[in-house]
């Protein structure tokens, strides 16, 4: 592939919702231009983009691929990025690096929650924004309804660039508004004729209205355009007005094609290369410059600069780092400071991917999208760049993980492998996050889904050999006492010669602060403990609270005062005291009335205003105390309550039923609290069996 200067490259990301048709679109667009010879199916596991072996399992996209296709002169990167909810992370940093964010709807579907959150997310970024209606040649299509559903959503700047001329069943045939010419598909020709009677009108309308757009964009083309007789532009000052118009998302065109039977397909192509902004019209990349805010350009003479966005691990391929110039040219045998880990790189080969395929490039302009293989220290969100320089550009934002579960390995030989391959895929994917709970020897898995939690779950099995169990996560529980109560232990030991004694008296009492475990304070007198054996005391008090009595769970807001005891001359000593100090605590405990406490997350949960009274009555059956309601517009609300932890193991997957995927949440750790009677029973039992299956 050859060389393309800034002003010859597009990169778009393909987003949408699950299933709209996104890999299909991006298949057609490679055969189109010629990078295939025929047309992949997602469902077979034979497109570009659907090369991983999870992928070809499940028959979707489960990760961002890179297609770059040639078209009229033009580079035009494609990031096919996969539509469902679990891979958001893939949709935040795709976006990171794309100039127009090209949202796939389905053409019978209409508008649905990923077309929604598509466009949130890209308008919440600035990113300009284009549609393709896909499938047109279904049944009971009905264009004009989903052209309602968009606008209903974006307002009236969004405008169609083509109208089918007989959608459904044998759809093939537009009307382009440019020309105002049909363009008829068969047998993989086209045939251009005037538009028919029957759509011309729609067809003049939606023409005036992109002239006028387009020429409100700059002075003289508004001047040309209002107050000439003709009243019309030449080609060039339209597509410059039009190019100008979309990179301010001032126009939103919309496309329609049919990828699999490649209608109008070229068209779109011909858009992207006329209309859509290059990296040049796109906004300056901010950075942050010995601590001062700067910007880089996307311009050839500036110092090197690069964005890493993603990476790709691969037990055979090795290490991908894919990345964005920002400005400067990049060659093979530069050095670069990867200023984010205060590390040099050196660079060995540039290469652009064609989905798993890698081909070497001799350089790269500002604007371009390639990948860097074995970098030692680079992840995600660096920024690498001239050694001289001192530049970060800001990380990637990715969402709060919010599903989890325990994970262990079903051959108990296989830790150390099952920590490799967790890091690996987390090097992939930033919204893996992985924890080893030290008090419940437990690794804990977060991520955004069941089903992402399950993908995991089959990339450690097919890319690294690793069978998994995902188990229920166990709760950090605490345990603490609500009265005073005063024990007496007594440790006596003979079975010949010198033996053990040792007797404690401690008063256990509250503190009512949970963020210490444990005061321990000496009052003995008159020399009843000697001062030598109390330091053992405490000791053995401090290794006891790590086991309540009631489920085996660390004791916290805990005061332990030794007032008086007993010893023996010859007989006594640290260990006698340090075994005193363990009955004490049993009974001492067991009598102060011992509560369990529960781990309290502040959660913050957006919400459609439809769905506020089913998701505030789901929060009171999890025994959350709602703390307010907020309006944040665009007909949502955040409900903002405190939850026990143990309630919110599933919340991911049951707020996306009751919303329909419209809600989302973040939550944070508050605090502990009492757990109820009825709860705290259940608890113990659960603990106690878990004890047992140990045994």
């Amino acid at each position: 592939m050859k060389t393309y200067k800034t002003k010859d490259i597009r990169n778009i990301a393909l987003l949408g919702h699950g299933g709209s048709g996104k890999t299909l679109l991006a298949e057609a667009m490679a055969l189109k231009a010629g990078l295939i010879e025929r047309l992949g199916k997602t469902e077979d596991g034979t497109t570009i983009s659907d090369y991983d072996a999870c992928e070809q399992a499940k028959s979707s996209s489960i990760s961002t691929s890179l297609i770059p296709i040639e078209h009229g002169g033009v580079k035009i990167n494609v990031l096919d990025i996969p539509g469902y909810f679990d891979y958001i992370g893939e949709q935040c940093s795709a976006l990171r690096v794309a100039d127009t964010a090209v949202i796939v709807v389905d053409a019978i579907s209409g508008v649905q929650v990923g077309t929604e959150k598509a466009y949130e997310m890209a308008v919440e970024r600035g990113i300009p924004v284009a549609f393709v209606i896909n499938k047109l040649d279904r049944e009971n299509v009905d264009t004009h309804k989903v052209m309602e559903e968009l606008r209903a959503m974006t307002g009236p700047k969004i405008v169609p660039f083509q109208i089918p001329i007989n959608e459904g069943v044998g759809f093939n045939s537009v009307a382009d508004i440019f020309d105002n010419k049909a363009y008829t598909y068969e047998h993989g020709k086209v045939t251009i004729t005037d538009v028919p009677d029957s759509t011309i009108e729609k067809s003049s309308k939606y023409k005036d209205i992109i002239f006028e757009i387009a020429a409100t964009t700059d002075e003289e083309l508004m001047e040309k355009y209002f107050e000439d007789e003709d009243g019309t532009l030449t080609e060039a000052e339209l597509h410059s007005g039009v190019k100008t118009a979309i990179a301010n998302e001032e126009l939103i065109p919309v496309f329609c094609v049919s990828a699999l039977n490649d209608i109008a397909v070229d068209k779109f192509l011909d858009a992207i290369v006329y209309n859509f902004p290059t990296p040049i019209e796109a906004k300056a990349a901010k950075v942050d410059q010995d601590g001062k805010q700067a910007q880089r350009h996307y311009a050839d003479d500036e110092p090197l600069s690069l964005f890493v966005f993603k990476t790709i691990a691969d037990p055979f391929v090795g290490k991908l780092s894919l990345f964005k110039i920002k400005s400067g040219i990049l060659k093979p045998g530069m050095e670069l400071n990867n200023t984010n880990q205060d590390k040099k790189e050196k660079i060995a080969k540039i290469y652009t991917l064609i989905g798993k395929k890698q081909e070497e490039v001799m350089q790269m302009h500002p604007g371009d999208i390639g990948a860097l293989a074995k970098l030692a220290y680079t992840k995600t969100s660096d920024t690498l760049c001239d050694p001289k320089d001192n530049i970060k550009f800001n990380p990637i934002e990715f969402p709060q993980s919010i599903i989890f579960t325990g994970i262990e390995p079903k051959s108990r030989g296989d830790e150390d492998k099952l920590s490799t391959g967790l890091a690996k895929l987390k090097e992939e994917d930033p919204t893996i996050v992985v924890e080893r709970d030290e008090e419940t020897h437990q690794n804990v898995l977060y991520g955004m889904g069941e089903t992402h939690l399950e993908v995991v779950k089959d990339k450690l099995k097919n890319k690294y050999g690793i069978e998994v169990v995902l188990t229920p996560p166990i709760i950090p529980y605490r345990e603490t006492i609500k009265k005073k109560a005063t024990a007496e232990g007594k440790h006596k030991k003979q079975s010949g010669g010198r033996g053990q004694f040792g007797v404690v008296n401690i008063d256990f009492e509250p503190t009512y602060n949970l963020e210490d475990d444990l005061v321990f304070v000496d009052a003995v007198v008159g020399g009843a403990v000697p001062r030598n054996f109390i330091p053992a005391v405490e000791k053995g008090l401090r290794e006891c609270i790590k086991h309540g009595v009631l489920a085996g769970y660390p004791v916290v807001g805990l005061k332990a005062t030794l007032f008086d005891g007993k010893f023996h001359p010859v007989d006594s000593d640290e260990m006698s005291f340090k075994m005193a100090a363990n009955l004490a605590y049993k009974q001492g405990m067991a009598e102060a009335n011992p509560i369990l406490l529960e781990p309290i997350y502040k959660v913050e949960i957006t919400i459609p205003d439809d769905n506020t009274g089913d998701v505030m009555g789901d929060l009171n059956k999890k025994r959350g105390r709602v703390l307010g309601m907020d309006p944040v517009g665009n007909g949502k609300t955040m409900v903002t309550a405190e939850v026990p932890l143990g309630e919110m193991f599933k919340y991911a997957t049951e707020l996306r039923s009751m919303t329909q995927a419209r809600g989302s949440f973040t939550m944070e750790f508050e605090r502990y609290d009492e757990v109820p009677q009825m709860a705290s029973q259940k608890i113990i039992d659960e603990a106690n069996a878990r004890k047992e299956a140990k045994k």
